[in-house]
């Protein structure tokens, strides 16, 4: 039986959860460390309220800080168990003394356009070794790499496709990480949806997305 969806807002509301960020694929924190012992304590700790509670984040060691991303469901959407594993986090980062960085929290995604009756993602897959999920993504099964998101082109355009950048970030870094893009060289080509979403354009007219609806969206139950 597939979990019930926490939505953004839900798990916000919940309470204790205020170091984390709802972006693609779950809930993500950061916390800055002095060193690489440091971290390992952090990640130690976490190791043991995961087996605990029974449910698993991911950990990315760095020599400067951690980061977790935690989620219930394959399609990267929260339950109720990430809310208390996120506040059982929050609570050993801060017995350790850590402080958490909000701003260092993103994830990146490829969003890949094709014709009408294409289906290039068999293709995509099977270079970077991924795997199909759901209708129009593609993972990477060790959950490290970008995701790609499979999209009709629109307009159409025959025998050509497109690429673009979808980069999420928390809503509260959003405007800061658009004000940047724009100061190094790029434009705004589309504001339309702010503060839900930006998209910019590079000087060379690349396209790259700045995605901050996951963080507050209300989504649906499922």
């Amino acid at each position: 039986m597939t979990e019930k969806r926490t939505t953004a807002r839900e798990f916000h509301d919940a309470g204790g959860v205020d170091e984390w960020r709802v972006l693609f694929w779950g809930a993500y924190a950061h916390y800055r460390t002095d060193s690489f012992a440091d971290g390992a304590r952090l990640v130690a700790a976490i190791a043991e309220v995961a087996d605990a509670t029974g449910h698993f984040p991911d950990v990315d060691l760095r020599p400067k800080g951690v980061t977790i991303r935690t989620f219930s469901r394959e399609d990267g959407a929260l339950g109720e168990r990430d809310i208390e594993l996120a506040r059982q986090i929050s609570e050993v980062a801060r017995e350790l003394g850590l402080q958490s960085d909000p701003s260092q929290v993103q994830t990146v995604g490829i969003a890949v356009a094709q014709g009408a009756g294409v289906d290039v993602r068999p293709f995509w897959a099977a270079a970077l070794g991924y795997n199909d999920l759901g209708d129009e993504d593609a993972v990477d099964p060790q959950r490290r790499n970008p995701h790609l998101w499979f999209h009709e082109l629109n307009p159409p355009k025959l025998g050509r496709g497109r690429v673009h950048i979808d980069v999420s970030v928390p809503a509260d870094q959003a405007e800061a990480r658009v004000a940047a893009a724009v100061a190094a060289g790029g434009r705004i080509a589309n504001d339309s949806h702010a503060p839900e979403w930006w998209m910019l354009a590079s000087p060379d007219n690349h396209g790259v997305d700045i995605a901050a609806w996951p963080d507050f969206e209300d989504g649906e139950e499922g």
